[in-house]
């Protein structure tokens, strides 16, 4: 992903704040809510704002109303997945990166189900954030995949939405624990190595 592409997904739920303090209640109201909407999809804005320790209308500043930081959260978590595809390929062979990637991936999805419902709820409608998340998603994990492939790593006859169908529809089972679907994210995982 360009840096153009960056700024892109990153517009979609605004400009976030220069100023140092400004920029830190930014950030830890983003990871509050983010944590306290997975525990509770009704939780208020108050109830936020309190957990971070803050002033509701500080959050209000930054976020003006419950859709624009649930997409700031959404797009943060996109913004978040994105970086590690780069900072993987730079530092591991192109298959590990591939699946620490792909593991991420995993967890982000996990989050990203029960986001998406409450942001097309509180907004009646989807919107250009998703188109935007999953062009960013695609422009940063496609060439890992590449990657890969030249290496001779990953099956050559395999596509980047052909391995995301199969990582996210891992995510649709219920599972009895994190290790088992550690185990068979594993062995989906091996079915796209090379022979």
């Amino acid at each position: 992903m360009t840096s153009a592409d960056a700024v892109t997904v990153t517009s979609v739920a605004g400009r976030r704040p220069q100023r140092a303090d400004a920029r830190r209640n930014y950030e830890k109201l983003l990871a509050i809510a983010g944590e306290a909407f997975a525990e509770d999809s009704a939780v208020t804005l108050e109830a936020i704002a309190r957990r971070a320790d803050v002033g509701i209308g500080t959050l209000y500043r930054h976020f003006p109303s419950r859709p624009a930081l649930l997409e700031a959260i959404y797009v943060g978590q996109v913004e978040e997945l994105c970086r590690s595809a780069r900072e993987l390929s730079a530092t591991l062979s192109p298959w590990d990166a591939l699946v620490q990637w792909l593991h991420r991936y995993v967890g982000y999805v996990g989050t990203k189900h029960a986001l998406a419902e409450q942001l097309t709820a509180s907004i009646g409608q989807p919107t250009a954030v998703f188109g935007n998340c999953r062009q960013a998603l695609f422009a940063e994990g496609e060439p890992l995949l590449a990657r890969a492939q030249e290496a001779g790593a990953v099956r050559p006859d395999v596509g980047f939405e052909d391995v995301l169908r199969l990582v996210s529809g891992i995510t649709m089972v219920k599972f009895s624990d994190e290790r088992q679907m550690d185990r068979v994210l594993g062995v989906a995982l091996d079915g796209l190595r090379a022979r």
